[in-house]
């Protein structure tokens, strides 16, 4: 069945909280140092006091406008308008105006100078320049001129006199434009008064060549000729008699069709003749009297037939007359009309005549005319214009108005130093922090027992704590002895067999395998187990001194048979533990451990302790080291923390393979604990336990120092 592969796992928040716990006297170190720094720095700044000067701008326009021309969009907020007076407020024109009115090459000069001499022009204005700025107030027409300077009231006087500076340039600008309109106006007048006096020299001498009458102005500015008037009149008069001709044709017709009393009737109201109107109320009074006759009279009396016979000559003279009437309109309406068509047949010849007359004559006549009209409006509209102009010339004005003067600020706004302390604080610590990890980056050296496991291969028996020294030194009760004991437990554990004969090697010198060694010897013989140290490191022996003893014969004087075995090996003060010293090593002496003699000593020692541990040299570099190891029952590697770059164990672990001798595992070594919060739950968990079992113990007794080691077993495993 194959094996499930282990999930990788991201980096926790935690990861990077040991790098920086790790390497917290750095992250310190350079966060004090930045601190001090930025402190020390901001304590010899100059203090700077700032002064504010507030304006109120809108774009070029009188404050009174005689002309009454209405804004119909009202004000409207311009950002480039406000953007380009930010820029003109900084630019150089401005400043170097601010700096010969207040005289700041002189006065700075004196300040800046130890010979008091005036600075230059350009100094002068990188200065002012650097200490001003300019801010709008947004939404508003409003803008904010803030200088920033040593001295308070320097301050508040270079404020006041930039807005003054600029208001004047505004107020300067503008009058200037105007007066350059009002001369370009004047000069543009004179050209067109001589064109206007060209144009009417030119419509006088057509006028006279053509020999063209005219009638004066007209109300629309032109002139007028006679033949346009004659013309005009005779259409009129046309007009006139057409009117009247149709009027009395109507009035023709309307009777036409009349008879008997209606035409009588109508003759009064249409014609309105006396005559007519006496006869027509002479029959009617006839009429009343013979009715008034018949009543009393009758149809044969005198009076009856006379009156008959009067209204018969009343009524013949009637009709007479309505005749004559008829006559009359007819012959009048033929008048009328033979009077219109004579002015229709005159009116045509008269418009052909002024055709010809107009293409000869008027035509160039009116163009050199309207020409001159043209010419004169150029000039009435050049003169309105120039009048305006020079009245807006006079008119006050307003574009930049200063709503609160600069004052002096009492109190300094540079440097703060709260804000750079804490600025400092913060730019230290990400420092410091980068730094870290910067160095944690570069540091390949093995960290965690992730790093034995992932570049190494091997299984971790032990972690074991920094400063510690021998047990023997400690005493039985110390607390790292708990570490100790796990690494025994943990080596039962890869050694099957039980007990052997094993070799402790590092890569490098100084990685603490001769105190590991020691220590875990010192455990397994407390626990009972019967234990041979056996000092093989011949160049660096360091067992002896551990242990108090003399160095004078061992391990070199049994491999070159000068003494038994029996006479080199010691018992030490500590129960089951001896030691084997390595004996002083002559100059001949060398490839000593690789013998048959080695072997046999291996083996012999093997049949007489259940534990021999054999303190080797460093690997790289030493021989000894690799021979060792091919003739030892296991090797434990030791790998110091935080040392040695992971390369080098890992060519310490392939240099022990390479000789075919079986790893049991790797014992991490000198961890700082304080450092790292990985390794000290780690640690600590055994010390608390250590400790509480000694407290459990009856009063009086003493917990035996291998109690805890059966529990401590199952956690580890």
């Amino acid at each position: 069945m194959a094996e499930k592969e282990t999930p990788e796992v991201g980096l926790h928040f935690l990861d990077y909280w040991r790098v920086i716990r790790s390497r917290k006297e750095i992250v310190l170190a350079v966060a004090l140092l930045v601190i001090i720094t930025g402190t020390a720095y901001t304590l010899t700044l100059p203090r700077m006091y700032e002064a504010e000067a507030k304006i109120s701008l809108r774009e070029d326009q009188a404050d009174v406008d005689p002309f009454e021309r209405q804004n119909m969009m009202g004000f409207s907020y311009n950002p480039f308008f406000l953007r380009t007076q930010f820029e003109i407020i900084q630019s150089r024109q401005i400043l170097f105006t601010v700096i010969a009115n207040l005289k700041l090459e002189s006065e700075w000069g004196k300040i800046r100078n130890e010979n008091k001499a005036p600075i230059s022009r350009g100094y002068a204005y990188n200065l002012l320049a650097h200490s001003l700025r300019v801010s709008p107030y947004r939404d508003t027409s409003l803008i904010s001129i803030i200088v920033r300077f040593e001295d308070p009231e320097e301050a508040a006087r270079l404020a006041n006199e930039i807005a003054n500076v600029y208001r004047d340039y505004r107020l300067n600008a503008k009058k200037r434009e105007m007066m350059r309109g009002v001369e370009a106006l004047d000069s543009e007048m004179e050209k067109q008064q001589t064109k206007v006096t060209k144009a009417e020299e030119e419509l006088e001498k057509i006028r006279k060549d053509l020999g063209v009458t005219t009638m004066g102005a007209t109300s629309m500015g032109g002139s007028f000729s006679i033949d346009k008037q004659r013309i005009a009149a005779m259409e009129a008069d046309r007009i006139s008699a057409r009117v009247d001709t149709l009027v009395r044709k109507v009035r023709l017709e309307q009777l036409s069709k009349l008879e008997g009393e209606d035409l009588v009737n109508a003759a009064a109201f249409i014609v309105g003749d006396a005559s007519l109107n006496t006869l027509r109320s002479q029959i009617t009074d006839s009429q009343v009297s013979l009715k008034l006759m018949l009543e009393n009279l009758g149809e044969n009396h005198p009076d009856v037939k006379r009156l008959r016979a009067g209204m018969t000559e009343l009524r013949q003279r009637l009709k007479e007359g309505l005749d004559g009437m008829r006559h009359g309109l007819e012959a009048d309406y033929q008048v009328a009309k033979a009077k219109y068509d004579q002015l229709e047949i005159e009116l045509t010849a008269v418009k052909k005549t002024d055709i010809e007359a107009e293409r000869d004559r008027y035509l160039p006549y009116s163009r050199a005319e309207r020409n001159l009209d043209n010419q004169r409006a150029i000039l009435t509209a050049l003169k309105a214009k120039l009048a305006q102009q020079g009245i807006e010339v006079e008119l006050p004005r307003s574009p930049v108005e200063v709503v609160d003067p600069a004052e002096p600020n009492a109190g300094p706004v540079s440097p703060n130093l709260f804000l750079n302390i804490l600025i400092s604080v913060f730019v230290g610590f990400g420092a410091g922090v980068m730094l870290a990890y910067f160095l944690e980056y570069l540091d390949t050296s093995v960290k965690t027992v992730d790093d034995v496991e992932k570049y190494l291969g091997a299984p971790v028996l032990g972690a074991i704590p920094q400063k510690v020294k021998p047990l023997n030194q400690e005493g039985p009760d110390s607390p790292h002895a708990e570490a100790y004991r796990v690494l025994r437990a943990n080596m039962q554990f890869a050694n099957k067999s039980g007990g052997g004969a094993f070799a402790f090697i590092s890569g490098g010198a100084g990685e603490g395998k001769s105190t590991t060694l020691f220590n875990l010897a010192y455990v397994c013989a407390q626990q009972g187990d019967k234990v041979l140290i056996v000092d093989s490191d011949l160049r660096r022996p360091v067992q002896h001194t551990i242990l108090g003893m003399s160095n004078r014969f061992g391990l070199t004087n049994v491999l070159m048979r000068d003494v038994p075995i029996e006479e080199t090996i010691k018992p030490t003060s500590i129960p089951n533990l001896h030691l084997l010293p390595s004996g002083k090593l002559p100059k001949t002496a060398v490839g000593l451990l690789d013998s048959q003699r080695m072997r046999e000593l291996v083996k012999n020692l093997k049949a007489r302790y259940d534990y021999v541990f054999f303190d080797s040299p460093p690997i790289i570099g030493v021989t000894d080291a690799s021979i060792l190891a091919s003739e030892v029952d296991g090797v434990v590697l030791i790998v110091q923390y935080r040392k040695f770059p992971k390369v080098i164990s890992a060519r310490a672990k392939r240099m022990i393979e390479n000789t075919g001798s079986h790893i049991l595992g790797v014992v991490l070594n000198n961890i700082n604990i304080m450092r790292d919060d990985y390794y000290y739950y780690y640690h600590s968990y055994y010390a608390d336990y250590y400790y509480r079992s000694q407290e459990s113990a009856p009063k009086g007794e003493k917990a035996l120092p291998g109690a805890p080691s059966t529990a401590v077993k199952k956690e580890t495993v």
